[in-house]
Formats: structure tokens, C-alpha cells, sequence
């Protein structure tokens, strides 16, 4: 696959699930046909005050679609594909000519298309790498986890290189596309609004070798396997730290978490501490009871209840449950019960993000690189060149 001089260039970046499922669907269909329905759908805009439902397509497509393309629609939509949600597989399909129109106008599948169908290797990462999955990949692959907002600077330089795609909005668009794909595929496993590379992701990507080459990546990689270590460290420290240690350690947290007056209620056990504090919402001053369980295994609803039936006597609208293990299925069930106050529940992979995000126990070093600005050297070419004696022309006198 010869990549174009801008590499990057599909936007609605879709599943490669979804792809799969319509190119099987091109065979044998018209183009006219395929096309015309994506258009025929698109007309449909609708404005903010009478927004157009998508939501059903059993009912719209009848509506607002005829003949072949409503034909067309409901095969569709009989894979499970919304047809509304069809032109990233479209530009996808027709881009990188998976399927091809033939003499009688009816689209064939091409020997790479029928690679990617059969899922075969290097069919699927001549994809992703023309479209930067790659790359993604060992962007996430230095960081244990990142949010969208933390691969956007990475991701942004990525593509004003290596694409004609750059305002603010494109930018964060493609990068949540892909980063869709991949956590579809498994090679990005996706935590609340946080992604981290998988072992699988690892194994594809090559991250590892492509590090040995490229000695940002190189500095990188090496950074992120010393924070994942040193996050290992910092688990062992609070499955062993002494109890009042680990009451200091608590009550640091709540506090850089914005809690005030936080409160020891009782000696700390072995397996954790209770305190009470106040917590400011809006312009509101709340109290709030927070248990901690020093112990590996799970939490179960008894200890939930047991907090929640405490609220009263200290005056506390809700609670928090901290644990270096985790909780059980009928706690999480139990933790924002209807009509019940609510309980909310940190284990111990949220705790350390807590720790480290606040800088309790931990310090953050910054890493200063070094980087040459390519565009800067960047020879100018004929046409710029020719602009600006023209400019250098207009100036003078």
C-alpha cells in the first residue's frame, strides 16, 4: 500500500469490525446505490430546536429512504450497523480500494480487501499504519495511563506531519476515533476516561523495537518502565507501612483531595482507619465519613452497609470506602443504591492513581528533551520560494 505524501488522511475513522461487516455487504452492490444512500441520509440534517431521531432505524429507514437504498439500508442494519453511522467504512473501503467498482458498476471485493477480511496480518497494519494506529499505539505505550487530553499534544504534532489535518477539533476527532478502534480490537484497554496499551498492543505495535530506533522513544519507553516500577514499589509500601503511617498517609491524600478538617475517629486497626471531614460542594459544606481497608482481598457489602448505617451519628450525608484490595460485585451494586446515600468506592488501582496524581508519597521529575524543530530547517520550495520574491518585490520602493 503506497501511503500519499500526507499519510493520515481518513476522517470517521471507523471499526475495523464495522468495515468488515460492510465490505462483505459491497459485493455484488452498486455504488450508485451505497453511495446514494449515504447522501439520500445525509440530507436529513435536521436544525438544534427539531433535531432528526436516528436512534430507530426500523422506523426511519421506511421513512426516509426508497426503493434500493432503503433495500440497501436494511441489510444494514440487519448486521447490526446503524446505516446512519456507515461513511467512515465508505471512505475507509474506497480510499485504500478494498472493494472496487467492476465494468457493471457493482462493487468487488480486491485481493486486499479479501486480506483484511481474513484478518491476515500484514494487510490490517498496512492500514494502521498509514492511518497512525502505529504510532498511537507507542505514544499510549509510554505512558501507564492517559486520558485523551494527555495524548493530544503527542497526537497533534503526529498528524501536522503527517497529514492535512489541523485544527483543534479534527485533531481530537481522529485521535478518539482510533483510539475506538483499538479498544475494539483489544490492543487498548479503556479505564473510565483513561486508556493503557495491552500486551497485545505491545506485541503488535513492536513498541520495543521501535524504541531501539528512535531514542525519543527509546528515553520514553525507559521512563515509563520506571514509573510502572516504581508504582509497584509504592504498593508494596502500603501493604506493609506501619498502621500509623498509613493514618498519615490517608488523612495527606483527603487533604490534597480538598477535604478539611479530617478527623481520626478511633485508633487504626491493622487493616485501616476511619476519619470524618468536610468536604466543600458549591457553596455547600458537607460531611462526609471515610473507612479505609488495609487488605488484599475484596470488600464486601456488609462493611458498606455498615458505614452507610453510620452517617447519622456523625451528621454525614455520604461516605467513601478506600481499599488497597478491591470490592465485590454486590458492594459496587449496593454503592449508589436508589434512595440510599451514596457510597463511593476506591480500590487499590484508584488509590495509587490518587497518591500519584496528588504527589503523596510520590515526586513527580520533570525530564527536559531536546528537540530539533525540522520545520524550522525546512528548505522552502520552488513555489514558496518564488512567493516570497515576489513579496521581497512588492516592498520595495
Amino acid at each position: 500500500m503506497t501511503p500519499s505524501p500526507h499519510q493520515v488522511r481518513t476522517p470517521l475513522f471507523p471499526l475495523y469490525s464495522e468495515v468488515g461487516k460492510m465490505l462483505k455487504l459491497y459485493r455484488g452492490e452498486k455504488k450508485e446505490v451505497v453511495y446514494g444512500m449515504i447522501k439520500s441520509i445525509d440530507k436529513h440534517t435536521g436544525t438544534p430546536q427539531n433535531p432528526v431521531d436516528w436512534t430507530d432505524p426500523d422506523r426511519w429507514i421506511g421513512e426516509r429512504l426508497a426503493g434500493e437504498e432503503a433495500g440497501f439500508a436494511r441489510k444494514v442494519w440487519a448486521q447490526g450497523v446503524n446505516p446512519r453511522h456507515v461513511y467512515g467504512s465508505y471512505l475507509l473501503i474506497n480510499g485504500y480500494q478494498l472493494a472496487v467498482p467492476g465494468a457493471d458498476g457493482c462493487y468487488e471485493v480486491t485481493p486486499r480487501g479479501e486480506a483484511f477480511l481474513r484478518g491476515e496480518p500484514e494487510a490490517v497494519y498496512a492500514l494502521d499504519e498509514a492511518e497512525g494506529l502505529v504510532e498511537l499505539l507507542s505514544i499510549i505505550a509510554t505512558k501507564e495511563k492517559a486520558q485523551r487530553k494527555d495524548l493530544l499534544p503527542e497526537w497533534g504534532a503526529f498528524l501536522r506531519r503527517s497529514s492535512k489535518f489541523g485544527t483543534e477539533s479534527t485533531i481530537k476527532d481522529t485521535l478518539r476515533r482510533r483510539l475506538a478502534n483499538l479498544v475494539d480490537r483489544g490492543l487498548v484497554q479503556r479505564s473510565g476516561f483513561s486508556y493503557a496499551i495491552t500486551r497485545e498492543g505491545l506485541r503488535y505495535a513492536a513498541v520495543e523495537q521501535r524504541a531501539v530506533e528512535d531514542p525519543k522513544k527509546s528515553v520514553l519507553d525507559q521512563v515509563a518502565r520506571f514509573n510502572r516500577k516504581q508504582k509497584q514499589v509504592l504498593q508494596q509500601k502500603l501493604g506493609s507501612m506501619h498502621p500509623y503511617r498509613f493514618e498519615q498517609l490517608v488523612r495527606d491524600l483527603l487533604e490534597a483531595m480538598g477535604y478539611e478538617d479530617v478527623t481520626v475517629t478511633k485508633e487504626s486497626g491493622d487493616k485501616g482507619v476511619d476519619v470524618v471531614a468536610n468536604v466543600q460542594f458549591g457553596i455547600t459544606t458537607i460531611t462526609e465519613v471515610v473507612q479505609v481497608k488495609r487488605q488484599q482481598g475484596n470488600i464486601g457489602r456488609p462493611v458498606l452497609d455498615q458505614l452507610r448505617g453510620a452517617l447519622p451519628y456523625h451528621k454525614a450525608l455520604r461516605g467513601t470506602i478506600i481499599t488497597t484490595g478491591d470490592f465485590s460485585a454486590g458492594c459496587k451494586e449496593a454503592a449508589l443504591f436508589p434512595g440510599a446515600a451514596p457510597i463511593t468506592l476506591i480500590n487499590g488501582e484508584k488509590l495509587m492513581e490518587l497518591l500519584i496524581g496528588h504527589e503523596i508519597g510520590i515526586t513527580k521529575r520533570s525530564v527536559e528533551l531536546h528537540q530539533l524543530d525540522d520545520e524550522y530547517f525546512r528548505e522552502p520550495s520552488e513555489q514558496e520560494q518564488a512567493e516570497e520574491a515576489l513579496e521581497a518585490e512588492e516592498m520595495k520602493p
